[in-house]
């Protein structure tokens, strides 16, 4: 993959702000067209308006995609589909953080849909466009809160007990876990499936969740271009041509949690993954290409 991306097609997921808005521009820039996978109306227009300006590049014009709604991610896949739109590179990027359980409207619970679910059903529903255009990449933005987490089978909307922050910390081992599985299931593909950690950067995330001191410490954060530069990396460098299955952290191959290497916890969630989001086996079987 060359490190111009004129010509490439890439879908951003949660491109409206934070490191979701600087992955998209950065790559805009790079000459990539982009398609934007957000979910509020106004906020989709000033991203498309600003990603002009900024980079002279237009957006595909796409359905908005709410990962909270299994029924909003399969409209959009069918969209871009019905285009015959290449897809280059997939970034599932967007996420949420929620101090309280909120359950989403197909009865999950919403961290662990907006955060991995959805990302994983919108993933699988778009595995033949990538393919068609191998060699092309999927990036799985997770997060070192990942460490210390566990998939509590027994409780996995947190219907027993319920921790945001555990939430969180599972959604995101989730998305590592899913990207072992499929990066062996996509061997002989073309297709590559990495996780990254972008950093603690400032962003919108948990915005409302926290005391408002933790506005100011937003402040010193690293900025969110910052937190941008690993999934371009990732998405882009002709030196991770083939590279899959991995976790990088600052732009670097990083080693994830023993818990993300655990094959079975790993195979069990794939399989209970499929039946959440309403796949058959016959999608199981396409991933392996």
């Amino acid at each position: 993959m060359a490190h111009t991306m004129a010509g490439r097609v890439v879908l951003v997921t949660g491109a409206t702000s934070g490191i979701g808005a600087a992955t998209a521009i950065g790559l805009a820039r790079m000459g990539a067209t982009l398609a934007l996978g957000v979910r509020d109306a106004k906020k989709a227009d000033a991203a498309r308006e600003e990603i002009a300006r900024e980079t002279g590049n237009a957006v595909m014009d796409l359905p908005l995609l709410d990962l909270a709604s299994f029924q909003s991610i399969r409209r959009f896949a069918d969209a871009l589909k019905a285009r015959h739109a290449p897809l280059d590179v997939l970034v599932n990027n967007a996420g949420i953080f929620t101090r309280d359980r909120h359950v989403t409207e197909d009865g999950l619970e919403a961290q662990f849909q907006v955060n991995y679910l959805g990302p994983f059903l919108l993933t699988m529903l778009l595995l033949d466009p990538l393919k068609a255009r191998a060699p092309s990449r999927i990036v799985n933005v997770s997060s070192e809160a990942h460490r210390g987490a566990s998939i509590d089978f027994d409780n996995l909307q947190g219907e027993r007990t319920y921790s945001g922050y555990r939430a969180y910390g599972q959604s995101k081992l989730a998305q590592i876990l899913f990207t072992h599985v499929l990066a062996r299931r996509l061997q002989g593909t073309g297709v590559t499936v990495n996780a990254v950690h972008p950093g603690v950067i400032r962003t919108n995330l948990g915005k409302g969740e926290f005391p408002a001191a933790f506005d100011v410490i937003r402040l010193f954060l690293k900025r969110v271009g910052r937190g941008a530069r690993t999934s371009i990396h990732v998405a882009t460098s002709p030196a991770l041509e083939g590279v899959t299955g991995k976790y990088f952290k600052n732009s670097k191959e990083a080693t994830s949690s023993a818990e993300s290497n655990d094959d079975a916890a790993a195979r069990r969630l794939w399989d209970v993954s499929l039946e959440l989001a309403g796949l058959t086996a016959t999608s199981s079987a396409e991933a392996k290409g």
